[in-house]
């Protein structure tokens, strides 16, 4: 497929009182077009994010990736080092499922005030700790597609709630979810892996698992360490075919 000219911005969502950053990335040429929020790693909106967000407005998409930890750090934005993870875990840990589902419905409202963009339901894609959010964010109405990449916690935590796990808001999901992990990745145990997926299942929601052999966490970022071109090659037409075929 030819890929499109796209402009790109940097754009205020409005949630209330509080402003989150914004990168909005589409298509030049008129038309209306299905839109994706993609969810940051705990690395903030930084290139790799960017880079995602206009790959989806090449091929069609209205792209945007909203700042989740604008209520902690505005403007943060880090690469990988062992002292960004740490300071991205402590923000991670301090974010709230409330506020997380706040602050992406306000990213959906956003977009549908947007000419260019099909009011016929959003997808999203996160990665990493974006991961776990856009599962969490898809029991959201106008979520008809979820891409999960590699998303820690999942099975067995949820923001800001002592005792409770993400997983368990799986039978409010409203649309199809993919789910992408590595098999080396030693932040999610495949037993947790075994677990999402068996709940997606009991609770009849259209999805599918995908399991990369050798992949590590991060494993489709190519500023990582970690990136494994194999799976992130293989995982990448997977997500366009569940968009295209949803959105």
């Amino acid at each position: 497929m030819t890929q499109l000219d796209i402009k790109t911005e940097d754009i205020v969502i409005k949630n209330g009182d509080l402003n989150i950053d914004g990168y909005l990335a589409m298509p030049t040429e008129d038309g209306e077009f299905p839109a994706v929020i993609v969810v940051q790693e705990i690395f903030g909106v930084n290139n790799h994010i960017k880079d995602v967000t206009r790959r989806f407005a090449k091929e069609g998409y209205v792209a945007i990736a909203p700042a989740i930890y604008q209520r902690l750090d505005p403007g943060f934005e880090t690469g990988y080092t062992p002292e960004a993870i740490e300071i991205g875990r402590k923000y991670k840990n301090q974010t709230k499922a409330d506020e997380l589902l706040s602050d992406i419905q306000a990213t959906i409202d956003y977009l549908y005030t947007l000419s260019q963009v099909k009011k016929t339901g959003v997808g999203t894609i996160g990665f990493c700790f974006g991961g776990h959010v856009v599962y969490l964010v898809a029991t959201l109405p106008k979520i008809k597609a979820t891409a999960s990449f590699y998303g820690a916690g999942i099975a067995n935590w949820k923001p800001g709630e002592e005792g409770k796990a993400t997983v368990d808001c799986t039978p409010d999901i409203k649309g199809t979810l993919y789910a992408f992990f590595g098999k080396e990745d030693g932040s999610i145990p495949q037993e947790q892996v075994d677990m999402i997926e068996k709940a997606l299942k009991d609770h009849n929601i259209p999805h599918k698992v995908f399991r990369y052999n050798g992949a590590e966490h991060g494993f489709f970022c190519d500023q990582r360490g970690s990136y494994n071109a194999e799976a992130a090659q293989d995982a990448w037409p997977k997500v366009l075919e569940l968009f295209k075929s949803e959105l």
